[in-house]
């Protein structure tokens, strides 16, 4: 099992590091755009209104992370953040137009992505992605309920 783990390790972090560096260069050339920006970008293209701290748990981040990438994208022109009128210790943050534009071509370029890999691996492939990452999500899912660790947390200091 120890030689599976490992294995699946190195597989996701291939995975990961391909797809943010040739997903995030073609679909934002020339513009300095991390995955967890993106990700961030979509939350707020789906929760309007959100505070730093829902979008932060949202992302499993630390909310000093959030507010960083928060005051990164507010200087960008991707977000605006406003005191809450009701809770004066809280920032709500909405898209901008230009940041709803870069998320939707974004998403847009990224399922057109996705269509043509899956579109070049086996019936058989699919199947074995579509069983195996749900299930994989969801052990991830319980160990950090059972206090494991964020399942952002990988647990080893680094690669």
């Amino acid at each position: 099992m120890k030689a599976d783990a490992e294995h699946l390790h190195h597989l996701l972090m291939d995975l990961v590091r391909t797809a943010e560096f040739a997903l995030l260069e073609a679909v934002f050339p020339g513009r300095a755009l991390s995955m967890s920006q993106l990700f961030a970008l979509h939350e707020l293209d789906h929760r309007s209104g959100i505070s730093q701290r829902e979008l932060a748990e949202r992302l499993g981040l630390e909310k000093s992370s959030v507010s960083r990438l928060v005051a990164d994208l507010e200087s960008d022109g991707l977000l605006t953040r406003e005191r809450d009128p009701e809770n004066r210790r809280l920032y709500r943050l909405e898209i901008t137009e230009e940041g709803r534009r870069l998320h939707r071509g974004a998403a847009g370029v990224l399922h057109e992505r996705y269509e043509r890999w899956t579109a070049a691996m086996t019936p058989a492939e699919r199947d074995g992605l579509t069983a195996g990452l749900p299930a994989l999500l969801r052990a991830m899912h319980a160990d950090s309920a059972m206090g494991n660790g964020s399942a952002l947390d990988n647990g080893s200091g680094g690669d």
